[in-house]
Order: C-alpha cells, then structure tokens, then sequence
C-alpha cells in the first residue's frame, strides 16, 4: 500500500478548487473513440473514507478486458485532502486515486469510475479531471444520476435513454440487466459516449456494476478496514 501525501498546492477553497476546474475542462478530449471494448486491459478505481480518521484509501483493480480475470491490482491510503463539496468531490479523492494508479505494476488501459465524467454540474466530473491529469481514456459509471433527468429505458438489457440537462445529452441511463434500475454513463476523456456504453455492457456481464467497480471496491475497503484502528 502506497501513502499519499497531500501535493502543497492542493486547492484549500471552493473558489480555488472552481477555479482548476475551469482550467482542467478545456483539456478534455472528446473527439476520440477510445480502445474497442474487449481488448486489451481496462482498470476499475474507487474510494473508500474514515472521516473521523481522516483516512482516505483509493484502489485500482486491472482486468484482461476479454477475460475480466485481475491482471495487477494496489492501494494507496492518505488524509482527506478537501471538504466535502456537492461537485468538488474529485478534489477528495484525486491524489490518492493517482497514488494508485502510478503503483500498477502495468499500464492500466481504459480506466472506468464509480462516478461522473461529463454528467456533473459543471461537466468535470472525477472521469474527467482523472483522463486530463493522466492522460488515460476514463468513464464514468455511476449508481445514480446526479441531478440530471432521463426517461427510463426500455426492460431489457443493453437498453438507453439520454441522461439530460436540459435539452443537452451529458450521458445516458444504461440498463445493464433486464428490469433492473439502469447505472449511468457519461465520457470522461478519449472515449466516444457509444463506446463508453459498449465498454460497460462488456463489464456487466451478471451484476448491475461493472466487474470493475465491483472488484475495486472490494478492494479498498478491505484496505481501509486495515489502516484505521
């Protein structure tokens, strides 16, 4: 397990953490379809927190995209480096998520999140900000759909419908089992929204989440459960 330490010129301020993402949003890229679903490996991220520890442990889980078996897997635990902030969430998680990824023993492919790309508030989400620090293609496959409204697509699997603000598409509600609630996709960086969709139907193939999400979760909690008292 890495430890993380909090990079000194972290944002400390709303007005601050606003302020990086206005900057950051303009590097997206989304003119690129990203890796064909299936090939290659394909990283699953997540986070788990000990608020009255002020632990945060990130994990990174590789699968062999044709296979879903794990190809190389690591944590990374540090302090909680932001408030929590409805739509400055990344700025919890960024440095120790990082942390993880930079420990792989491999390149970790497309990277999926249990989050948000472009399906934010402010259209940066941690897929985002995470596909523009790192250069990686990223999703983001979330449990719900933020603030955002959809109409629910149809019963069986593989089934969408727009995930809209407004009249703008910012990703798409994605049944991933027939007659089960729908996750919701959104780009992040270097991925076509279709191929994002394609890439998390080929994730699911017996549960609602991705294997991705799944097994990283898994993961960091096991590893917070070890580095809190």
């Amino acid at each position: 397990m890495t430890t993380v330490r909090i990079p000194p010129d972290w944002p400390a301020t709303e007005e601050q953490a606003r302020a990086v993402q206005d900057e950051l949003r303009e590097r997206v890229v989304l003119d690129e379809p990203g890796p064909p679903p299936g090939t290659g490996r394909v990283t699953g991220v997540d986070v788990a927190y000990d608020d009255e520890h002020d632990v945060v442990v990130a994990a990174a889980v590789v699968l062999d995209a044709a296979s879903l078996e794990v190809v190389a897997e690591t944590t990374a635990v540090g302090r909680v480096s932001f408030p929590y902030v409805p739509g400055l969430l990344a700025f919890r998680e960024i440095p120790t998520v990082l942390a993880a990824l930079d420990a792989l023993s491999c390149p970790p492919g497309l990277v999926v999140c249990d989050g948000y790309g472009l399906a934010h508030p402010r259209r940066f989400g941690l897929a985002s900000h995470l596909g523009v620090l790192t250069g990686l293609p990223t999703i983001g496959v979330a449990k719900n759909p933020f603030t955002f409204t959809y109409d629910d697509p149809d019963t069986p699997r593989a089934s969408a419908s727009p995930l809209l603000a407004g009249a703008e598409e910012v990703g798409r509600a994605l049944r991933t089992r027939a007659a089960v609630k729908p996750v919701f996709v959104s780009v992040g960086h270097r991925v076509s929204l279709d191929n994002a969709c394609a890439h998390t139907l080929a994730l699911t193939p017996e549960y609602r989440l991705p294997e991705t999400t799944r097994r990283a979760d898994a993961l960091c909690r096991r590893a917070l459960k070890d580095a809190t008292p």
